[in-house]
């Protein structure tokens, strides 16, 4: 063999293992958007992983999953979607309604994958929820459906209660909206009467709220489902009892911190299907033909520590039908 050809044979094989690694497609990028902080909401995180896992997705292995934590900051949102645009990811996933509206505005060949608490259909994310039929699914975990049994379950508790505040977030334009259409007309039919509506999107509004509420004196708060809401379980935890005021939340997380009672969606499932439906997409599933899922898990959970000190007693009847008690 010439020395010239031994010499090309070698560095052609050395060269080969690069060449390869370099023609290596890279990992499919998802944009994972979460309303609250990266502290207060890790655990929808996780639950998102275990079902990417259950697709066959494992993260820094085959997908990349890049993290938005808009920690109430919704004004964020226009910037962000251009970013992600721009750069082309595989699947946009979020669990915030104003995310999937703007990720819907900003493109139609991305496949989004959303959990909203509205109607999708009505929010314009899907044509039907049978056949989405453009670039969305997901799941729609029916909270404003649910104000109204929560608003019943609050009644129960405290049935001495006639006038309530509630608390929404005015940057959460469509939870705001949805949540007030349904106490407004749930309250009257049981006896209740919205006393106020008070707004908070900063911490600093929310403190504000409860000086309003501590001169008005409601029988009890109800407070409107919403990310930023829930990342600041602690600050509602120590309002609420200060000023011994029965409240209703949405999420357990603001339970298990210290409140009294809520009524929602399973949380872990929504985020967990999420992660699936995102694994199916990037194994070649079209979000058109994924029907949007109907959440099935609901819970009540009540923490009895908080009742005992704001004087409440638990009627035995919604302690039977109590998916969680904290002691």
């Amino acid at each position: 063999m010439q020395r010239r050809a031994f010499i090309t044979l070698i560095g052609g094989a050395a060269a080969s293992p690069l060449m390869a690694l370099a023609q290596q497609p890279a990992m499919p990028v998802v944009g994972f958007i979460n309303g609250g902080s990266p502290d207060a909401s890790a655990r929808n995180a996780v639950d998102f992983r275990k079902g990417l896992n259950e697709a066959g997705f494992i993260e820094g292995q085959n997908v990349t999953v890049e993290y938005h934590w808009l920690e109430g900051q919704y004004d964020r949102l226009p910037a962000l979607m251009t970013d992600l645009v721009r750069r082309q990811v595989a699947v946009i996933a979020t669990g915030s309604v104003n995310a999937a509206l703007a990720a819907k505005v900003a493109t139609a060949s991305i496949p989004i994958v959303f959990s909203v608490a509205d109607d999708p259909v009505k929010l314009g994310l899907v044509a039907s929820l049978a056949r989405p039929g453009g670039n969305a699914t997901g799941i729609n975990w029916f909270a404003h459906e649910v104000a109204a049994k929560r608003l019943r379950l609050l009644h129960e508790l405290v049935p001495k209660a006639v006038r309530v505040a509630v608390l929404v977030n005015p940057a959460n334009a469509s939870s705001a909206a949805s949540t007030l259409q349904e106490l407004q007309q749930a309250g009257p039919a049981i006896g209740l009467q919205i006393q106020m509506i008070l707004n908070a999107s900063t911490i600093g509004e929310i403190d504000a709220a409860f000086a309003t509420l501590a001169r008005e004196r409601p029988d009890a708060l109800f407070v409107a489902p919403d990310g930023f809401f829930t990342d600041r379980r602690g600050q509602f935890a120590i309002l609420t009892a200060r000023d011994r005021l029965p409240a209703t939340y949405g999420n357990r997380d603001v339970v298990a911190a210290g409140g009294l009672m809520s009524y929602g969606t399973n949380v872990v499932d929504m985020f967990h299907q999420i992660g699936v439906y995102t694994g199916s997409i990037l194994k070649g599933a079209k979000p058109a033909e994924l029907p949007v899922l109907q959440s099935t898990k609901f819970e009540l959970v009540i923490n009895l520590q908080t009742a005992r000190a704001l004087g409440i007693e638990v009627p035995p009847g919604l302690l039977s039908i109590s998916d969680e008690v904290i002691e």
